[in-house]
């Protein structure tokens, strides 16, 4: 059954339209909004307060004035916190995923997925929270002793992507409050609905006012400008693209800030001649086709054995067929919109430039008409290995096929390329999956998976794909500082 649009109007009624700022829901200081857009009928949903430089650093003066009461309450109080979001968060399912599909086009199944997966942070890190251990030893020569010691790091400013507008937040959000540390969340322009409805939600499950804050608005820069210069912040924790990202870091170093950097990807999806093709298929549908492919951990370009490439590009464009465009809310619906029109003329330009190149297109290659951002689910054979579709992320329901005929080609074409985020390797063999994996550059590896994001796994990436890790016990070391006190040896005076 299709989502009425009584339902949508009722779900969107809910959801916060002004700035979070310790603990309160206000309008921008200088009137300001802006327009979130459903891209599958280029619509308007709602319209949201949009934040100046004076209200990101109210935000900051709110994170900065609780964050050393914050940073002294009981573990276990943090853990309950993030236990009771998780428990919402869960319960109100239905109103996160149809907000996510809203906002973002996501089919509902996915986006349900993206409520599991999203979640499972604020769950995992409320278990991590009363975990997360120092050390008292000796001393090797034994005339001290060694107490090492985990403090938050402080006030963090959080940027997330539009692509899993509440994974991406939960993600950050999670450790940062198990941490202890206060946040100022900025959403991406495009899908801030789903944070804002989030940040209530932690509201509700009683973090305390001006922990986390939460400034929506359509200039990023007048937000992260500000913050990035004020002494107060200690870090910044930002997921998009590798030019921004290069950006932050350069503005980051001005202060000194830690850094954690979750940036662009540009994913092999390796098929050896042993692989079973119809799982090798099952997951290339996976890794490309999550978010109609717009995820830096889509598999980007498919490098497939000689001898199983017609075969394998045979079945993955039958399946990449079989899909159907349509506006996430539809029932029917298997591969929702992409986000703006600018992203939709983007992918169609690489299909273009690569079809002109002498590419040919097994399935889809256009558009399609009609109102919205919807893009056809495309395959493309005999892509040149030079091709500029190859060498940068598609970001779209695209998939280049190219191949190669031994193993050492395949770990050269899958490193040929700036980025080292996620990878996925197809073989019936363990120990190729053993030499290849240590060979590829890459923060991620799926050994015949083509999902393997979690939240008890360390996510991120290599080379201009970022630094630091999200999710896992590294995840919540990112938001700590190590404080190191020597101890003169107690048993000094019976010696």
């Amino acid at each position: 059954m299709s989502i009425t649009a009584q339902r949508e109007a009722e779900l969107l009624a809910k959801v916060p339209t002004g700035l979070l700022i310790n603990g309160e829901w206000r309008d921008a200081s200088d009137g300001g909004t802006f327009d979130v857009l459903d891209p599958a009928t280029g619509e308007k949903l709602l319209t949201l307060a949009s934040a100046t430089s004076e209200d990101a650093l109210a935000a900051l003066d709110a994170a900065d004035a609780v964050q050393a009461e914050w940073a002294l309450t009981a573990p276990r109080e943090r853990a309950e916190i993030l236990r009771r979001a998780f428990d919402l968060v869960t319960e109100r399912k239905d109103d996160f995923a149809l907000l996510m599909s809203l906002e973002m086009g996501k089919p509902l199944a996915e986006a349900y997925g993206e409520v599991t997966y999203g979640a499972e942070f604020l769950r995992w890190f409320s278990e991590e929270t009363v975990r997360h251990y120092g050390r008292y030893v000796t001393t090797p020569e034994g005339k001290n002793k060694v107490l090492v010691h985990h403090k938050p790091v402080g006030p963090c400013l959080l940027i997330t992507p539009w692509n899993f507008p509440l994974a991406m937040a939960t993600r950050k959000v999670g450790p940062a409050v198990a941490a202890g540390c206060t946040m100022v969340l900025k959403p991406a322009k495009l899908t801030p609905l789903t944070s804002q409805l989030f940040a209530a939600t932690m509201m509700e499950a009683g973090l305390p006012a001006g922990v986390l804050n939460v400034v929506s608005g359509a200039s990023a820069s007048k937000i992260s400008g500000p913050l990035m210069q004020d002494d107060r912040l200690r870090k910044v924790s930002f997921t998009g693209s590798t030019p921004v990202g290069k950006q932050l870091m350069k503005d980051a170093a001005d202060k000194v800030l830690r850094t954690s950097m979750e940036l662009g990807g540009n994913a092999p999806f390796i098929v050896f001649e042993d692989a079973d093709l119809d799982a090798a298929v099952e997951g290339a549908m996976a890794a490309k086709m999550r978010n109609m492919g717009e995820a830096c951990t889509a598999a980007n370009r498919f490098l497939v054995h000689a001898d199983v490439a017609e075969e394998f590009t045979a079945k993955f464009a039958a399946a990449m067929k079989a899909l159907k465009p349509g506006r996430g809310t539809e029932a029917d619906t298997t591969v929702g919109p992409l986000v703006e029109e600018k992203a939709r003329d983007e992918v169609h330009a690489l299909v273009e430039a690569a079809v002109s190149a002498g590419a040919t297109a097994i399935t889809g290659g256009a558009p399609v008409e009609g109102p919205g951002y919807f893009y056809q689910p495309t395959v493309l054979a005999n892509v040149a290995n030079d091709a500029k579709i190859l060498t940068q992320e598609i970001f779209g329901p695209v998939a280049p096929v190219t191949t190669f005929t031994s193993e050492e080609e395949a770990i050269k074409l899958a490193n040929s390329t700036e980025y080292g985020l996620a990878s996925y390797i197809y073989s019936q063999d363990f120990n190729r999956m053993f030499r290849v994996s240590e060979q590829i550059e890459f923060g991620l590896v799926g050994f015949n998976a083509g999902v393997i994001s979690n939240a008890a796994a360390p996510f991120g990436g290599v080379k201009q794909s970022g630094l630091g890790r999200e999710g896992g016990a590294e995840g919540l070391a990112e938001y700590t500082t190590v404080q190191y006190i020597g101890i003169a040896d107690p048993y000094a005076a019976k010696k």
